[in-house]
């Protein structure tokens, strides 16, 4: 039988569960780190889960942006577009403006 949903300290319907098993020492210096910041285990487990979970997808996309940026940039340079009007218009204005 499902477990009734329950609202956070926050308002927020929680209907979801996750479990884990740990060691008596994990055990113990989650309860130490939460007591530290005045926290339940529940709160820190949860806000600590959070960021950690954000953190990983943020890095994913960065590296993912970062090589498709990059084969984007190789692929430009090994094959340049031909220069268009609106190029060689900003090109002029730049030397008319710079002196160059």
């Amino acid at each position: 039988m499902a477990e009734p949903a329950t609202r956070s300290s926050r308002g927020r319907v929680r209907g979801e569960r996750l479990e884990t098993r740990v060691t008596a020492d994990q055990k113990s210096l989650v309860e130490r780190a939460a007591a530290l910041q005045g926290r339940t285990v529940t709160d820190f487990v949860l806000s600590s889960v959070q960021e950690a979970a954000r953190r990983a997808i943020e890095e994913h996309q960065r590296l993912n942006l970062s090589l498709r940026d990059s084969e984007a940039f190789v692929a430009a340079l090994v094959n340049p577009q031909p220069a268009n009007d609106r190029l060689r218009e900003t090109v002029r204005r730049y030397r008319q403006a710079t002196g160059v």
